[in-house]
């Protein structure tokens, strides 16, 4: 029959999901900025028969992660925890977002280690607009890991 065992055929979708910051679910209408990398080290030493290098991993990096949410009225929470940002200090949270299934249970969950904010921009203004209002928060943090479930 259609529609049996679709969670084995097909990929889930991407528009259901859930952000937490330090245990405060957080509406965002956008993720992105979800990867890690490792840094590539070359080397060849002296005495090498091959006239190329050997690549070895390095440390990893991650990028930072970009939320957009749209704005509401007496909602100065992101600007408020940017504002904390001190000589060297700034109040760090882990950020859990999570992939949810059709029943609303998490599928997979990329979690941010002591993130923070490093950017917020606020919404464009246009009088002839059409839109919401949306901001954004971009966030470093300091490596990320990946649980299916």
């Amino acid at each position: 029959m259609a529609g049996e065992a679709q969670d084995k055929v097909w990929p889930l979708p991407k528009f259901y999901f859930q952000v937490k910051i330090a245990d405060q679910e957080v509406a965002f209408a956008e993720v992105s900025g979800l990867d890690i990398e490792a840094q590539v080290i070359e080397y060849r030493h002296g005495n090498s028969k091959e006239f190329s290098t050997i690549k070895m991993p390095g440390i990893k990096k991650s990028g930072n992660v970009t939320l957009k949410k749209g704005v509401f009225k007496g909602d100065n929470a992101f600007w408020d925890w940017f504002s904390k940002i001190k000589m060297n200090t700034i109040e760090r949270k882990e950020v859990v977002i999570s992939l949810l299934d059709e029943g609303g249970a998490p599928t997979m969950v990329w979690t941010l280690k002591n993130a923070w904010p490093t950017k917020i921009t606020g919404t464009d203004l246009k009088s002839d607009g059409n839109e919401v209002a949306v901001e954004t928060l971009e966030v470093a943090h300091e490596g990320i890991t990946i649980a299916n479930s």
